[in-house]
């Protein structure tokens, strides 16, 4: 069999209200830095926030429109479920999150890590994972 060439995520393009703040809140959180922003498709705006090698694309349209911004997605046909990011200290980035307003849910503990769910103002949903 013939082997298949080596991919890598790069990165994921979400639609917010405000590409600027939520960029920040993923920067406080989680340490990232902001990559690239700036006039992008459609009159819209977007901000590049995350690693060297890995990142989210996070837009808005022209004047912060994003339609239905906070509707849910499991139902609907390639709908983004949530974000997943892995934390060193899942018990610090929890009070992190709490500091920051937010209320984390859906706690669980599996075979090789822990995690937990909160929603941003977007209605983005972002686990937080710690493997063992």
């Amino acid at each position: 069999m013939e082997k298949r060439n080596q991919a890598r995520l790069e990165h994921l393009n979400v639609t917010v209200v405000d590409a600027k703040a939520t960029a920040a809140l993923l920067c406080d959180l989680f340490g990232w830095h902001i990559r690239w922003e700036g006039a992008s498709i459609y009159d819209g705006y977007s901000v590049h926030v995350g690693e060297t090698d890995t990142y989210l694309a996070l837009y808005n349209g022209p004047g912060g429109d994003a339609k239905d911004a906070a509707h849910t997605t499991y139902t609907q046909k390639a709908g983004l479920n949530h974000i997943g990011v892995v934390v060193p200290d899942l018990d610090k980035a929890e009070a992190q999150v709490k500091e920051l307003g937010y209320t984390p849910n859906s706690h669980a503990d599996y075979e090789p890590g822990r995690r937990f769910y909160f929603t941003e103002e977007n209605g983005l949903e972002i686990e937080l994972v710690q493997y063992d």
